[in-house]
């Protein structure tokens, strides 16, 4: 096993120093780089703790909802800002994961994880653009129940894991971050690259770049999360659906909606949410809406069926949302 260093920074300045240095990675609660560690899959030189950043849950000065990077994912589960004013968020974060890793997850690492695809945690016998680039993907013509229908390429079709960051995607969420030359936004929805024929760049964080905080603005009506799975207990999604609506007078007045398990990163759904506008929630206009949205899929054998299947899920959430049995 390789020597790795450990130091942990007491500020923002501290991490942007120690992470400019080769090799170093930055931590957070390890449920993810710690695993992939373990399994040679990530070989960091130097680790820099993050815990001891913000982990603010509070309102800003423009009524969003500022959350520290190093806010544990149970805090703000529980957080009576997050259930209040964002119940969806609460409701992914608890599809998320076991008590025990939300205890330990941190926001700003959870929307660094990455992806679990089977080929890409195969380190030994697989080959994998995002891990290994110019290898191939052997995702595209093996087991693919698990992978992307929109967004990939035939570099790469693994999907983001994250619950949370579907329903960031959602809330129009910006991931505040710091570096050298100072600190900017970025919306969550750019925030995760589409694979291209570059799978292995998944962010756009820059090198030396520090996860401060994410900022969620209000939405003025009801939300939710429904998350698809093959098993209960904490599976990775199949699909999964945050939605907010706004009704009035029967009709749509305000919309979002995010895709989890289909496709590279969290799917903001424009197109359906600009179809749904100022339209009855009707199942004519869903399916009107994923129609749009999906005009660009690109299913595989083993994975046609989540087209279908986030169809129906947003039908059901949208029901939900709305009171309607349609």
């Amino acid at each position: 096993m390789n020597p790795v260093t450990y130091h942990r920074a007491a500020s923002v300045a501290q991490a942007l120093e120690s992470s400019a240095a080769p090799g170093h990675r930055l931590l957070g609660g390890g449920t993810n780089l710690v695993d992939l560690m373990r399994k040679g899959i990530e070989r960091p030189t130097g680790l820099i703790d993050v815990t001891q950043l913000s982990e603010t849950i509070a309102l800003a000065e423009d009524g969003s909802l500022l959350v520290g990077a190093a806010a544990r994912n149970s805090a703000v589960a529980a957080h009576p800002l997050v259930r209040s004013r964002t119940p969806m968020l609460a409701r992914a974060i608890l599809a998320g994961a076991s008590a025990q890793v939300r205890n330990m997850a941190t926001i700003g690492g959870n929307l660094m994880q990455r992806t679990r695809c089977l080929y890409f945690q195969d380190e030994a016998g697989s080959r994998c653009n995002k891990r290994d680039p110019g290898s191939g993907c052997d995702a595209y013509g093996g087991f693919n129940r698990y992978h992307a229908v929109i967004g990939g390429s035939p570099a790469c079709i693994a999907v983001h894991p994250s619950d949370m960051c579907v329903a960031l995607a959602a809330f129009d969420a910006r991931v505040r971050v710091a570096g050298a030359s100072g600190t900017r936004a970025i919306a969550l929805v750019d925030f995760h690259r589409l694979p291209g024929d570059r799978p292995d760049l998944e962010t756009l964080l820059e090198p030396g770049e520090v996860i401060e905080a994410v900022e969620i603005p209000a939405f003025a009506g009801p939300s939710a999360y429904r998350k698809v799975r093959d098993r209960a207990s904490y599976a990775f999604a199949l699909v999964s659906v945050a939605a907010g609506l706004v009704i009035e007078e029967g009709r749509v007045a305000d919309i979002r909606i995010a895709f989890g398990g289909i496709a590279p990163k969290p799917w903001r759904a424009f197109r359906a949410e600009a179809a749904l506008r100022g339209a009855a929630v009707t199942q004519a206009a869903i399916d009107a809406a994923m129609a749009a949205e999906f005009a660009d899929a690109a299913p595989l054998p083993g994975n046609a069926f989540k087209i279908d299947l986030a169809g129906r899920t947003l039908s059901a959430l949208l029901a939900e949302l709305s009171g309607s049995d349609r």
